[in-house]
């Protein structure tokens, strides 16, 4: 096995708890008690190094892991950082036996460690920050991408009606009503004029496909939010459920592709563009697609493709308007964060590319 890249050392593992983000651990451990007896013989608490939204920490007892995802403090967007959602997917999901950490306790006492947490197990495994894994063979990259590509076919295959998440989120009309709330979480956070971002926010709701297909979405499910087995190529766990909801599945999809499409802008997401993917045992967009669709059973192949595109380009230069924000604001979670806002532009740019493609001007 190679030596871990300079990305990957520089996003996984552990920090020191940022100042401004720190809390009373001592605090915590008595709240924990009832929860997790083990606590009492000691706990340590340090900060994931990854992840720019909602803080996340690792604690240890003498016995055991566990991890806290909080809500960041300070003042926030509307319907953003909503760690109680991300703690009810997780249970739900957990219950009916998808791959996600089991939850152990939500805490809405802003007392305890200054926001809303919950508390979930910690999984032992590997995390991969770099989409070619160059650190594993061909065939295990392989094995790892089609072991994505049946975790997301499974999320978006899943009754959540039947297992009583019906009214976590609306069905119908996602893409107009993220569309509206990106526009204004990115004119909330805006600290510069970008034209594309304009132009998109015009041209977007005026271009949606005629399809109101609904599931369960993730609404960032990409290779650094999901936990490798650290024995085998198959995923043992998906993270970072904040922007779940019930919404279109081809969102979720098509934004898990932009690792098909997307170059280094300079906020940590680098893609396959340029790679030879053959060579690295892993599947082209196409293919990765049919597959998708076989276990889904959705027609093989995707109308509007350049709709989407620019739908998720968008989303995620809107999203990374707002951890521009918090750096602003001095709340941002992540110490890459600051990298977040020149990258707006770029991703706003390649969003704008894709609606010219579907006949924009």
């Amino acid at each position: 096995m190679s030596e871990p890249s300079e990305k990957q050392r520089r996003y996984s593992g552990t920090k020191p708890v940022a100042d401004a983000l720190a809390f009373d651990v001592e605090r915590l451990r008595e709240y924990l008690r009832p929860h997790l007896p083990d606590v009492a013989d000691g706990l340590d608490v340090a900060q994931f190094k990854g992840g720019q939204s909602n803080p996340t920490y690792k604690l240890t007892t003498p016995s055991a892991s566990y991890v806290l995802r909080r809500k960041p403090p300070g003042k926030l967007l509307k319907s953003a950082h909503a760690v109680d959602r991300e703690y009810r997917i997780l249970s739900t999901l957990g219950e009916h036996g998808l791959p996600v950490p089991p939850t152990i306790v939500l805490c809405d006492d802003d007392s305890v460690v200054g926001t809303m947490f919950y508390v979930m197990g910690f999984v032992d495994g590997r995390v991969f920050w770099e989409p070619h894994l160059p650190s594993v063979s061909p065939e295990e990259r392989a094995a790892i991408y089609d072991s994505m590509n049946e975790t997301l076919a499974r999320l978006h295959n899943f009754d959540y009606a039947a297992a009583g998440l019906d009214d976590f989120g609306k069905p119908g009309n996602y893409f107009a009503r993220q569309i509206s709330r990106w526009s204004q979480q990115y004119r909330a956070s805006e600290t510069q004029n970008i034209v594309a971002m304009d132009k998109l926010i015009e041209w977007l709701p005026e271009n949606i496909p005629d399809d109101d297909s609904a599931s369960v979405v993730h609404g960032d499910y990409r290779l650094d939010n999901l936990i490798i087995a650290k024995d085998a190529p198959k995923v043992a766990a998906v993270l970072d459920w904040e922007l779940s909801t019930i919404g279109h599945p081809l969102g979720d999809l098509t934004y898990h592709l932009m690792a098909w499409q997307i170059a280094d802008v300079g906020i940590g997401a680098s893609g396959l563009v340029g790679m030879d993917l053959a060579e690295l045992g892993i599947p082209d967009e196409q293919s990765y697609i049919e597959r998708y669709c076989e276990r889904t059973g959705r027609r093989t192949g995707i109308d509007q493709r350049e709709f989407y595109a620019a739908y998720n380009f968008f989303r995620i230069a809107a999203i990374s308007q707002g951890i521009a924000g918090r750096v602003r604001d001095g709340t941002a979670a992540s110490a890459h964060a600051a990298r977040a806002e020149q990258a707006v532009a770029p991703l706003a740019a390649m969003a704008w590319r894709y609606a010219e493609q579907a006949g924009a001007r």
